[in-house]
């Protein structure tokens, strides 16, 4: 077949396999769009308007911005989700691998133990919040009365303290979520060569030695992407602190994801909700771009 012949039979099989492609990609990016992509870009366009829902949208450019500065509930949740995010992310993640190092051995019950880490992920939310609620009552909870028991008389308020109610929220946080990164620890302490370690050990290396020298290195993209993904869901809590709660006592647990529920769903002012969210948004981008570019100057 002379070349002329086969430059349209080619042009062909290449725009059948770039309608399969997007086949493929269209589902995906269609609820992408609907999903994700679209209310972004509502929420940037409301954060200049001043709507209600009912009214007609009124542009009022920065002045949602200027107020949010000015806001005191909007720095004292900025506060509390830095905290919850500097209390969460190195807890869970230092948890997650020290018990997926831990259930990486062959122990006897090995499964059991890495199906009971997981289980508290994949329950009810609200059901795990309710039960370290139970767990930490100031005067009923089982906590506070082990402390009384060995001699602790003014036990911890906990999540009626201003002072405990943000540490309760994050241990009740670690519990749930170290399940689901412990078990993506497992995979990469998978992908590690047990050959390497045979070697470390013939040349006499010690535990500390082989965890630091070979499994640290062997899992720094399990880690970053474990960083990456704990550090957007710190910055992103809600649900937990919301049933377990409600960003009190007083304001000790109020969150920026709270402000934007109560000035949105429960206050209707979107606009000033958008304003926030758009706020938190760049905060989690920049962290992430931060993070990104760190993991490239390590790996160079």
């Amino acid at each position: 077949m002379s070349a002329p012949a086969q430059a349209p039979a080619t042009r062909r099989r290449s725009r059948s396999r770039t309608w399969i492609g997007w086949s493929f990609i269209l589902p995906n990016f269609l609820g992408f769009a609907a999903l994700t992509l679209i209310p972004v870009i509502a929420s940037l366009a409301l954060s200049f308007l001043d709507w209600d829902s009912y009214s007609t949208p009124r542009w009022v450019g920065l002045d949602n911005f200027e107020r949010m500065i000015h806001n005191d509930n909007f720095w004292t949740a900025l506060r509390n989700t830095a905290y919850y995010a500097v209390g969460h992310v190195p807890l869970t993640l230092a948890a997650a691998l020290g018990f997926a190092v831990l259930l990486n051995q062959k122990l006897k019950g090995v499964r059991f133990f890495r199906t009971a880490l997981f289980f508290p992920y994949i329950t009810s939310l609200v059901a795990v919040a309710v039960v370290w609620n139970m767990l930490l009552s100031p005067d009923l909870g089982p906590v506070n009365q082990f402390l009384r028991a060995i001699g602790i008389d003014n036990p911890p308020g906990w999540t009626t303290s201003t002072t405990w109610a943000m540490p309760a929220v994050i241990v009740a946080s670690v519990w749930r979520d170290l399940g689901y990164y412990m078990i993506l620890y497992l995979a990469g302490l998978q992908t590690i060569p047990a050959e390497l370690y045979e070697a470390a050990e013939v040349d006499g290396a010690t535990g500390w030695q082989r965890f630091r020298y070979i499994t640290l290195p062997g899992l720094r993209p399990t880690t970053f992407f474990v960083l990456i993904m704990l550090t957007i869901s710190s910055f992103k809590v809600f649900d937990l602190i919301q049933v377990m709660t409600e960003g009190g006592p007083g304001r000790a647990t109020l969150v920026l994801s709270q402000v934007i529920y109560r000035e949105g769903i429960v206050q209707g002012r979107f606009g000033y909700s958008s304003a926030v969210s758009m706020v938190l948004f760049v905060i989690v981008l920049t962290i992430t771009i931060v993070q990104f570019r760190l993991q490239k100057r390590n790996e160079t």
